[in-house]
């Protein structure tokens, strides 16, 4: 896939804003298909890729998620949109997933072959990850995190191992990848307005999806009208976040 940018990183991190409207002129829609394959490129915790993405181009289904979404400017006038879902539901097939491509990296020999390092890679998936995302109503997570904790008393180790641990570590990975994506749209002088306000259940009703998912947020996408853009871009000061150890 060649898609020659505009602007460098750093001018699409710099031109890259929150429009909250957008012109009523078409944006190429497999120019926003490959933003998005730029977006599963984004790290992910355990290479897991617990997302999808739902490009929407339907001007009913826009609608429809506009009003989902208390008919934000950012939705309503969008060309298209974006929902990133997080799929933590399906870390067992991603994680065979990770399984099978590892064993197709090492030759897919017979595991009596393998080095010291693959042995620890595949174990890695059979049996870390099985550990830290198995859980029962939040049961397990509880017994887990009173085992890690002990544990910790005496050497390092990861702590992050109950069910909302999880969830959080999935909604990360989903947010590095609209990042991606929305970076990669603003190299291309189009632009995104990422949205958490919206009525999930509704949007998943929409987009027909299991109750069990979660939606991580809606990006609206266009080309930014002269009003859309609500003012000024404010940061607090770089000296009050950045500290040097």
């Amino acid at each position: 896939m060649d898609l020659r940018s505009e602007k460098s990183v750093s001018d699409a991190i710099k031109y890259r804003r929150s429009v909250r409207v957008f012109k009523n002129e078409a944006i190429d829609e497999q120019k926003v298909k490959d933003c998005i394959h730029l977006a599963t490129l984004a790290a992910t915790s355990s290479n897991m890729q617990l997302w999808e993405f739902y490009h929407i181009v339907s001007p009913d289904i826009i609608k429809q998620i506009a009003v989902a979404s208390f008919d934000q400017n950012g939705a309503k006038t969008a060309q298209q949109l974006l929902v990133v879902v997080v799929r933590k539901d399906l870390w067992r097939k991603r994680m065979k997933s990770n399984i099978a491509f590892l064993k197709s990296q090492f030759g897919n020999k017979p595991e009596t072959e393998y080095s010291k390092r693959e042995k620890f890679a595949l174990n890695y998936y059979k049996k870390i990850i099985p550990t830290i995302y198995t859980d029962f109503f939040g049961i397990l997570g509880t017994i887990k995190f009173l085992a890690f904790y002990i544990i910790g008393i005496f050497k390092p180790i990861y702590r992050q191992v109950s069910q909302s641990d999880m969830r959080i570590v999935a909604h990360k990975s989903a947010g590095l990848a609209a990042q991606n994506f929305m970076i990669s749209m603003a190299a291309l002088n189009y632009d995104t307005c990422p949205m958490e306000g919206f009525d999930s259940i509704r949007i998943k009703k929409i987009l027909q999806l299991p109750a069990s998912v979660e939606i991580n947020m809606i990006i609206g996408c266009g080309l930014r009208d002269e009003e859309g853009v609500y003012g000024e871009r404010f940061r607090i000061p770089f000296e009050e976040v950045y500290f040097k150890i």
